[in-house]
This record gives structure tokens, sequence and C-alpha cells, in this order.
């Protein structure tokens, strides 16, 4: 693995765990400025059903529950500039649970998929797709 690469790595990794931690944290307790968090054209897959876009993102999120969120488990990568036209990009992938007000706790997975944007001059990190899922385990 050549360094340039693993410096590549290196930095996904690095943004990808602030990136969560600002994320959940903004969904928890913030919950009116999480939009800010998604390109204007962004996709959220939640359960099965596809939010497009900031103002449906905003009603989305205003109509769920109050929320705690625990991270248990984060990976991510770099997505290949060939794959993403030269734009920095990374995949995020966290599994966790999640208690919404009134309701049991679920275990969840979900999988972002970063873009950066350049804001005077630094990358800010954008969400251009996020896919959410509750996971519920078979029982035989």
């Amino acid at each position: 693995m050549s360094v340039e690469f693993k410096t590549y790595i290196d930095q996904a990794c690095r943004a990808a765990e602030e990136f969560t931690n600002i994320y959940y944290e903004t969904m928890d307790r913030r919950r009116h400025a999480l939009a800010r968090l998604y390109l204007d054209k962004a996709t959220l897959i939640w359960n099965g059903n596809v939010v497009k876009g900031l103002e449906a993102l905003n009603n989305f999120f205003e109509m769920l529950p109050s929320s705690d969120f625990q991270v248990n488990m984060l990976a991510c990568q770099p997505v290949h500039e060939q794959a993403t036209q030269a734009q920095s990009t990374v995949l995020v992938v966290t599994y966790g649970t999640v208690k919404f007000d009134g309701n049991k706790q679920h275990y969840f997975n979900q999988n972002f998929l970063l873009t950066a944007q350049t804001n005077l001059g630094s990358p800010v990190w954008k969400i251009a797709s996020d896919c959410f899922r509750f996971q519920e385990w078979a029982t035989y």
C-alpha cells in the first residue's frame, strides 16, 4: 500500500469519526439543524422509505420522536476517485442501538456516503446518501 493511499485512509477515518459524533449528537439534541449536514439533493432511505431534498428531510426529521443513539461500531473507507469523478468521498457504516421516545430500544445500522465540499477554503463533509435500517433478529 502506498504512503499516499495510507494517508487517504487515515484522513477518511478521522473524517468519519468526527462526522459520526456530530451527526448523532445533532440527531439527539439539535434535530432542527440535522438537514444542514446533507447536500441539497441528498437522499435518505429510512427503513425502505425514500426521502429526497432538504425540505423533505427537515419535515421527516421533525416528525421523529426524540431519540437516544448509541454507536457501538464504526467502519469507513475512502471511495476510489475514479468512481466519484475525483470528488473526495467516504463510505461510513455505523451499528448500534437507538431508543425513540415511547418505543422500545432497537438495534440499527446506518450507511452514509459523505462527500467533501469546500467552505471558506476548508473541507466540510456533507451527506450525499444515507440508508438507515432497524435490525430485527429472527427467532426460530
